[in-house]
This record gives C-alpha cells, sequence and structure tokens, in this order.
C-alpha cells in the first residue's frame, strides 16, 4: 500500500489510533500528538513525506507527569512507608521493563509505526521501543487534556499493578543493588561513563563503562543510554556477588 498522506491526514492511522483511544475510554481533543506517540525515528529518515517529527521529543517530557502521579499516589497510599521504600516501590513502577509490560497490555505494539527495515527486523516487539511509546501517549494525553486525564490513565494502566509487583518483590533495579553492593562490601559509589557511536542518524550505539573509582568494572552496548546502563549494572553485580570483582581494596 503506497501512504501518501502526511500522517496526520492518513486515515489508515487515524482510524487505528481513533479505535484505540476508544477502547481506552479516552475521549481526546486533538489527535495529532497520539498519532506521533507511536513513530519510531527509524521512519523519519525514510518517509519524511509522512511525518517530519517522531515521538522522542514527546518521550522527553515523560517523567515529570509519570513520577508526579505516582510520587503522590504512593505517598498518600502508604503513609508508614519510609523514604527509600517509597523511592524502591516508584523506580519499580516507572522503570521501562514495566511500562513494556504495559504497552504489550494495551495492544501498542501493534500501532507502532516503523520504517521497514525495523519492521523486518522484529523491533515492533522491542521492549525499549514499546516503554518509550507509553511515556509520549502519557504527555499526549497530558497535552490534549491535561494533568486529570493523564493522571486517570496512570493510575488505571500503570500504577495498577503495584500490588502484584510487591508480591514478587521486585523492587530494586540493578544499578541500587550494584551501588547498595559497592557501599557496603567498599565503601565507595560506581561511576558510568557513557560513550556514544552513531552509526546512523536512527541507529545509535551507546557503550556504558561501570567503575569503582579507577578501576573498570564491566561495560555493555546498547542502543538506548538506560538501557546499557541497566545491563551494565546487571553483569557487574552478578560478578561481584560471585567474588569476581577486579576491583580491591
Amino acid at each position: 500500500m503506497v501512504l501518501t498522506k502526511t500522517l496526520y491526514e492518513n486515515e489508515l492511522y487515524i482510524n487505528k489510533t481513533t479505535k484505540l483511544l476508544s477502547e481506552l475510554w479516552l475521549k481526546y481533543n486533538v489527535i495529532n500528538n497520539y498519532l506521533l506517540s507511536f513513530v519510531h525515528r527509524s521512519l523519519i529518515n525514510e518517509r519524511p513525506d509522512l511525518s517530519a517529527d517522531h515521538n522522542e521529543r514527546l518521550e522527553f517530557l515523560w517523567d515529570a507527569v509519570l513520577e508526579l502521579v505516582v510520587t503522590n499516589r504512593l505517598y498518600l497510599d502508604f503513609p508508614k512507608k519510609t523514604e527509600w521504600e517509597l523511592t524502591d516501590m516508584r523506580s519499580s513502577i516507572v522503570k521501562w521493563k514495566h511500562l513494556a509490560f504495559v504497552a504489550q497490555k494495551l495492544n501498542f505494539s501493534k500501532h507502532l509505526i516503523l520504517w521497514k527495515w525495523e519492521e523486518a527486523s522484529g523491533w515492533r516487539k522491542n521492549d525499549y521501543l514499546l516503554a518509550n511509546c507509553v511515556e509520549a501517549f502519557i504527555w499526549a494525553i497530558y497535552l490534549d487534556m491535561w494533568l486529570e486525564y493523564a493522571t486517570e490513565f496512570i493510575l488505571k494502566h500503570i500504577y495498577s499493578d503495584l500490588e502484584e509487583i510487591l508480591k514478587n518483590a521486585n523492587l530494586k533495579d540493578f544499578k541500587s543493588l550494584l551501588q547498595e553492593f559497592s557501599q557496603w562490601v567498599y565503601w565507595i559509589t560506581p561511576s558510568y561513563n557513557i560513550l556514544s557511536e552513531i552509526w546512523a542518524d536512527h541507529d545509535k550505539n551507546f557503550t556504558c563503562w561501570v567503575y569503582f573509582k579507577n578501576v573498570l568494572v564491566w561495560t555493555w552496548n546498547w542502543s538506548s543510554k538506560k538501557k546499557a546502563q541497566e545491563q551494565a549494572a546487571k553483569d557487574a553485580y552478578s560478578l561481584c556477588e560471585k567474588g569476581e570483582c577486579p576491583y580491591k581494596k
């Protein structure tokens, strides 16, 4: 199928997104940002006639509203929890793995707008891309209908998983675990150094180095900074648990 209309005029994407919004009981005002929330940057170089922008501009804004809503609700719901307990709980709710799970529940993968190479490479099932869509979608709601409706969406589809998260005791990310370990055992805090190589405008590779003082503990490559840091921390933590950390007191 040849697409000749721009994203905001294209009946195919408008109809799909309108149906999704109806299923989510969202009575939108302007659909443009909802459409944009599903556009991956890979499309821009190949189909600038379809869309001149992508969801990373919306994603840039995501954490302000999401963290505000989650922080406020946790503070009210758990008055006896300490600050660090609430921080761990918040981290578990807003981390990208959980947001990817939310995206899968809401069938966001069907709405991702990718270029043909990414489509053929299975990126529609990529957890990080799905998490990005949720982040961008939250801001699409906020920009269209302000905080009340964004809050309603977050509480219904994201915060509502807290009971299951607590049940599974999956509260700390590996960066937190690594920091706790290094501070307890070595009395130091890990540091992260991020480098990036740009292969193409839509295909970046980030290298993350994890240090204990000036000793390199682990390195990891990934297409996003957050993922690279988390995976590097995970492997460094695993190494430390085995007693194989290259840093010595």
